[in-house]
């Protein structure tokens, strides 16, 4: 039998990298069936909100005496080490964990097992199988829910239930089943699946480092981090170019956010910023132009092409269309004008002077306002009427805006993402930054989320 180690805490909120422990629970068996438990609260150096407060009840007041987590580092390791650590929600507990000792210099790894997954794999007749749902199902004893050892106590009546219930053969199935491991390719460190967060996030791939650095290979996106990183290397990859990227890959690096559309912007922000060999989308848009409707007098108006990153989309001014470049947006333009029968000259299309009928004109298309047969008003509200179908959303705001999601801000104006925080120092640090440039991907992410945003306090909505 393995020696095992049942784990549970409580901590002070959900996100590993900012929030801390705040109890330790541990039930120990070892190989030959001996069972320790051990408890202990630890102060987390930082304020517990009254309502993680009232979820676990554990205080401030509780956890005022209690050593910081260096002071039973020593002791929560010598109870781990050397055993398969067992949890529910297992990434949730062994983040924590990790963090913790990651700050202490501690390079903590072990073998993961979630009882949660256990649970769906060996009762997929279920729908839920969170603690409380375990408990009612299987009929488990639990003395004080939400707190470290009780919840790892049940945790252990858990292991012991299942091995009545299907038989030890049936959960070692399962356990290989849940364990079994890509085949990594022999350059990256194989340590590194035990690491891979559940979260969402963007990870980069690298290849073959030389004296510029590690050559950026992929930057993606996932929803959760493990499952996408470790399907790259999957040994069913269909393509040449996956197995490529799966053989040239020499390190890899993620970054966790609070929600998918953190990842899709510094997706789309970071294949801009490192030019990943393998990204074919996202890549630098440097020559993105709208088109702008311009008063060329007698009442014609007449679009005209500008470069995106010139247009300050907080001022108002409508655009139509964003394109890859100037001829994509005259050919655009053309299928308007053919299809809406537009002046060919009017349009910018053709720079015939004033009073010369224009190509559309000759081949009947046109319906001569080149040449007075229409007028100005006429053929501009027609123009406009075209034009429509491309208009860009304007920005609503007269200033930045955030969009909110779990404990991060993204932080946006006219369109630019200016970057994520989690506290009002690093926002304030954005707002006197430099802006981006305008960014079309950046545009079409953001376009989704309009009902999302919320002006800063200093900002009123536009008109």
């Amino acid at each position: 039998m393995t020696a095992l180690a049942f784990v549970d805490l409580e901590t002070t909120g959900a996100n590993a990298n900012t929030d801390r422990i705040t109890e330790i629970g541990i039930v120990e068996v070892d190989a030959d069936g001996s069972v320790r438990e051990w408890q202990q609260l630890v102060n987390p150096q930082t304020r517990i909100s009254p309502f993680i407060e009232n979820l676990t009840g554990i205080s401030n007041a509780m956890v005022a005496a209690a050593p910081p987590f260096a002071e039973v580092a020593e002791a929560a390791l010598q109870r781990l080490r050397g055993r398969l650590f067992i949890a529910h929600n297992a990434r949730f507990d062994y983040g924590f964990l990790k963090n913790e000792f990651k700050r202490l210099g501690i390079d903590f790894r072990a073998p993961v097992l979630c009882t949660v997954k256990l649970s769906r794999a060996l009762y997929p007749e279920h729908q839920r199988h969170n603690l409380d749902s375990l408990i009612e199902r299987h009929g488990l004893q639990a003395a004080a829910r939400h707190r470290a050892l009780a919840d790892a106590q049940l945790i252990h009546q858990f292991w012991q239930k299942i091995h009545v219930d299907r038989g030890s053969e049936a959960v070692e199935n399962a356990l290989r089943a849940l364990n079994a491991r890509p085949a990594l390719p022999p350059h990256l460190d194989p340590g590194i699946v035990d690491d891979l967060p559940d979260g969402a996030g963007v990870y980069l791939f690298y290849g073959e480092a030389s004296e510029h650095g590690d050559l950026p290979l992929y930057v993606g996106k996932a929803k959760n981090l493990r499952s996408r990183i470790l399907a790259h290397f999957a040994g069913d990859h269909q393509a040449a170019r996956e197995m490529a990227l799966a053989e040239q890959t020499r390190r890899i690096d993620w970054i966790e956010t609070a929600g998918e559309v953190g990842a899709l912007l510094r997706e789309a922000t970071l294949v801009k910023q490192l030019q990943p060999t393998q990204n074919r989308l996202l890549r630098r848009n440097d020559d993105v132009c709208t088109w702008q409707l311009r008063d060329a007098g007698d009442g014609w108006q007449r679009p005209e092409l500008t470069a995106a990153g010139e247009l300050d989309f907080s001022t108002g001014g409508a655009c139509y269309g964003l394109f890859a470049s100037p001829r994509e947006a005259r050919q655009a333009l053309r299928k308007l004008v053919e299809a809406h029968h537009l002046c060919d000259s009017l349009s910018g299309l053709d720079p015939r002077p004033a009073g010369k009928p224009c190509f559309g004109h000759q081949t009947r298309r046109c319906k001569g306002a080149c040449v007075g047969k229409e007028s100005s008003e006429r053929h501009s509200m027609r123009l406009l009427a075209a034009l429509v179908t491309l208009k860009l959303t304007s920005w609503p705001f007269a200033g930045p805006a955030l969009i909110r999601e779990g404990d991060e801000a993204h932080l946006i104006d006219g369109w630019r993402y200016l970057g994520s925080v989690r506290d009002e120092a690093a926002l304030q640090a954005l707002l006197d930054a430099p802006r981006p440039p305008f960014d079309r991907d950046i545009y079409r992410i953001l376009g989704k989320q309009v009902g999302r945003m919320q002006p800063l306090p200093s900002a009123r909505p536009g008109a």
